[in-house]
């Protein structure tokens, strides 16, 4: 069977994934931090086709560009393309539409480790 290269996910915005939630009152659209968690999620999601078992991704870098405001009771999706696997490093583009466009884009690393809690030393 053949990995995917693209995955999308969709979330609908909620007054908890917005910037006056972050200290931006007043503005009741996605904050740039949720986006951000959504393309991510996004990349994760398409990353495990690709996981032997025993491993998990973690983030590493993202670059992140929100072009548009998206209000709360919209759809947004994130569109992650698989743009390179070297060694343990996954190179993602991404792609954020609403209803109304365009309103994201960005890159991000994933770089590929044992299924352990990271949170433990050793």
């Amino acid at each position: 069977m053949e990995k995917p290269t693209q995955y999308t996910l969709t979330w609908e915005v909620t007054d908890d994934m917005t910037a006056k939630r972050i200290g931006n009152a007043g503005a009741k659209i996605l904050s740039t931090p949720n986006m951000l968690a959504l393309m991510e999620a996004t990349a994760l999601e398409l990353a495990k086709f690709y996981l032997e078992d025993g491993m998990t991704t973690v983030g590493a870098e993202a670059h992140v560009r929100h072009l548009a405001p998206t209000p709360v009771g919209m759809k947004v999706s994130a569109t992650a393309t698989l743009r390179s696997i070297e060694r343990r490093k996954m190179w993602f583009d991404l792609e954020v539409n609403d209803e109304k466009g365009k309103c994201g884009e960005g890159s991000h690393l994933r770089i590929m480790v044992p299924n352990r809690d990271r949170s433990q030393n050793g």
